[in-house]
């Protein structure tokens, strides 16, 4: 085999996540959120964010090599069947993809974290394929992703917050996945 084939076939082998890229971040694209609710955004070619996926967002992620699904959802909104009529952890497993689950809501039971921040960190890492990163509406997941720029990619928490707000990053406190109180510069508008 020649060394261009075995270098070609090593490439699509590796563990394609943001995780394990260097140098700059892709900034987050918004995307045609048919089949999510409220956002659908792709960062570079290996992970989505967005809001709750339909069962046929999630069939037509499958077959766009998505191979891993992480929830923020807590289990009583995944289990509320008004919002989401189908069993998303029964269908994801399905369809050979990776269910990581990691519960966050802002109070005591599920709080936000730095805990949290470095599970979806690791989820990342251990990935194998395209990861999609949901909450309801993608507020949480901007957030999570926002803190896992500063705190794994070291990205300045200023231009962090710029992919954040480009994805769907609401009002969410997004202080406690820091673990501290942040003071982001305002974004001053240039004159003319």
């Amino acid at each position: 085999m020649s060394r261009l084939r075995l270098a070609a076939l090593l490439a699509l082998l590796a563990p394609a996540t943001l995780a394990a890229q260097s140098g700059p971040v892709p900034f987050p694209e918004k995307l045609p959120n048919v089949g999510y609710q409220d956002a659908f955004a792709r960062v570079g070619p290996n992970l989505y964010i967005a809001g709750q996926p339909t069962d046929s967002a999630l069939r037509a992620l499958r077959a766009e090599g998505v191979m891993t699904v992480i929830t923020l959802r807590t289990p009583p909104e995944l289990a509320n069947r008004q919002a989401v009529p189908f069993d998303e952890e029964k269908l994801v497993k399905e369809l050979g993809m990776t269910w990581v689950h990691i519960p966050v809501r802002g109070d005591s039971t599920w709080p936000y974290s730095t805990a949290a921040v470095d599970k979806f960190a690791e989820a990342l890492k251990n990935a194998k394929g395209k990861v999609l990163l949901h909450c309801t509406v993608a507020y949480r997941a901007s957030h999570i992703y926002t803190a896992y720029l500063v705190k794994y990619r070291g990205i300045p928490l200023d231009s962090a917050l710029k992919h954040g707000r480009a994805i769907n990053f609401g009002t969410i406190p997004f202080e406690g996945f820091m673990g501290e109180a942040m003071q982001p510069q305002p974004i001053v508008k240039k004159k003319g």
